[in-house]
C-alpha cells in the first residue's frame, strides 16, 4: 500500500499556534498565560489538547508550568541547535563570541588558577611551540592551550561554551594556515606566553587585555 501523509496531531498544532502568539508579542517575559479554560476555545481544541500542547512547549523551554500557580512564558522563541548555529555562523561572528568568552575567562584564571592548572597551562604553551610543523597538530596544541586556561577559570559555562566553538574555529584555522605558509609563529608564541605570565602573576586586567588582542588579531587574519 503506498505511503499516505499523515495528518499533524491536534496538539502539535496547537502548540505552533500557541508558540506563533508567543513570537508575536503577546505575552512578555515572565508573564502568566490564560488558562486552558480560555485558551481551549480560542484555538479550537480541548483542554487535553492545550495541556499536551503546553507539555511541548514546556520541554522546548518556552513555557514553564508553576505547580500552583500557573504557566508562565520562559523565552520568546525555541532555542536552536547549538550545533546548527555554529555552522551557519561565519568565523568573524564566531571570533568575536570567543572574544567576549576568553577575554573574561583569562581574568578569571589569573584570579582563581591553582599551581596545577597553571602548570597544565605551561604544558600546553610547550606543547603548542613544539607542533609549528604540522598544521593540524599545532592547530590542535593551540585549542588545548586556550582550553586550560578557561577550565582554570573555574566556571563550567564558559568550559561548555568554549567546547562548543572548537569544531568550527579548528577548522577555519587549519584553513587560515594553510594557506598563510609565512605566519609568524615567533610573534603568536609570544603573545600566548605573555597571556601565560600574566595568568600565573595573578594580573588578571593584563591576562583579559592580552586575550582580547591576541583574539582580536584572530579575526583580522582570517579575514
Amino acid at each position: 500500500m503506498p505511503a499516505q501523509v499523515r495528518r499533524e496531531p491536534l496538539a502539535d498544532q496547537a502548540a505552533e499556534l500557541l508558540l506563533a502568539r508567543v513570537r508575536a508579542g503577546e505575552w512578555r517575559l515572565g508573564q502568566r498565560l490564560p488558562g486552558e479554560t480560555t485558551l481551549a476555545p480560542q484555538l479550537g481544541v480541548g483542554r487535553s489538547t492545550v495541556r499536551e500542547a503546553i507539555r511541548q512547549l514546556a520541554g522546548r523551554g518556552v513555557l514553564t508550568t508553576r505547580q500552583g500557580a500557573g504557566v508562565f512564558l520562559t523565552a520568546l522563541d525555541v532555542r536552536e541547535d547549538w550545533d546548527l548555529v555554529l555552522r551557519r555562523a561565519d568565523i568573524v561572528t564566531v571570533i568575536e563570541a570567543r572574544t567576549a568568552i576568553e577575554a573574561e575567562a583569562a581574568a578569571l584564571a589569573a584570579e582563581r588558577r591553582t599551581p596545577a592548572e597553571l602548570r597544565a597551562i605551561r604544558r600546553a604553551l610547550a606543547d603548542r611551540a613544539e607542533r609549528r610543523t604540522d598544521v593540524e597538530a599545532h592547530v590542535d596544541a593551540d585549542m588545548a592551550f586556550h582550553r586550560a586556561v578557561v577550565v582554570a577559570a573555574h566556571n563550567p559555562v564558559l568550559v561548555e561554551l568554549f567546547d562548543g566553538f572548537v569544531p568550527r574555529s579548528r577548522a577555519a584555522m587549519v584553513a587560515m594556515l594553510r594557506l598563510r605558509p609565512g605566519f609568524d609563529h615567533a610573534t603568536d608564541h609570544e603573545a600566548h606566553d605573555l597571556l601565560c605570565r600574566a595568568i600565573a602573576d595573578r594580573d588578571a586586567p593584563t591576562a583579559a587585555r592580552l586575550s582580547r588582542t591576541h583574539l582580536t588579531s584572530l579575526k583580522e587574519s582570517l579575514t
